[in-house]
């Protein structure tokens, strides 16, 4: 498929067990407008909804709400009303693991774009972002948005002394087995998201630009 410029892009129907796909850095896409260094991964992954910019970011910068989305994320804690400035405290736990992730919102700029910093323990930013793309609506659709979630980190740069490893396990060993879940989670949080936003549950295509 290609997108609004006629760039190539892969996708994948979210659930369907595919693998992740090559990085499109190379195709000259716009939205690229940090490059990966040496030390730091990216992903960049996207989805359709059915609903304009104005319907969908509220969902988008609902922090609260994301633990219905995903089965790792426990709690969310908030110091602030959402917008620039406010604290997110996002209780995670994976396996014999868990860790409280603690993230500043540095921009919102409704209904398009919300950028995100973690402030403790691993060198980590983001952005959401919400662009119309009513020229991909379905029939039965008026319009549609694309949601884009980019997300840059150094996995190496983690605190050790702020995660509790259980004896005999690396940090190393835990970023070899989380990243290639990284994947898989995010369909899952897509398929989860789209459902709220669209009040009904449909096949949902994540399609991958860029994962480490």
């Amino acid at each position: 498929m290609t997108d609004a410029g006629g760039r190539r892009s892969r996708s994948s129907a979210v659930g369907d067990g595919a693998t992740p796909v090559e990085s499109e850095r190379e195709y000259g896409n716009p939205y690229f407008r940090t490059r990966r260094t040496a030390d730091v991964d990216r992903i960049l992954l996207s989805t359709l909804a059915h609903r304009s910019p104005e319907e969908v970011f509220p969902y988008v910068r609902s922090f609260t709400d994301y633990p219905r989305y995903t089965d790792h994320l426990k709690e969310v804690r908030v110091e602030g009303n959402g917008d620039a400035g406010s604290v997110y405290d996002l209780e995670l736990a994976w396996w014999k693991l868990s860790y409280t992730a603690r993230s500043r919102v540095t921009d919102v700029s409704a209904p398009r774009s919300l950028t995100w910093r973690l402030i403790k323990d691993i060198d980590a930013r983001g952005e959401w972002r919400v662009d119309p793309e009513p020229e991909s609506a379905p029939p039965d659709a008026e319009t549609a948005s694309r949601i884009y979630f980019e997300a840059m980190y150094d996995p190496h740069s983690a605190d050790t002394n702020a995660i509790s490893l259980p004896r005999f396990v690396s940090l190393d060993w835990v970023v070899e087995k989380v990243q290639p879940k990284l994947l898989g989670e995010a369909r899952t949080v897509v398929k989860r998201l789209v459902a709220d936003i669209e009040g009904r549950k449909r096949d949902v295509e994540l399609t991958v630009h860029e994962m480490p």
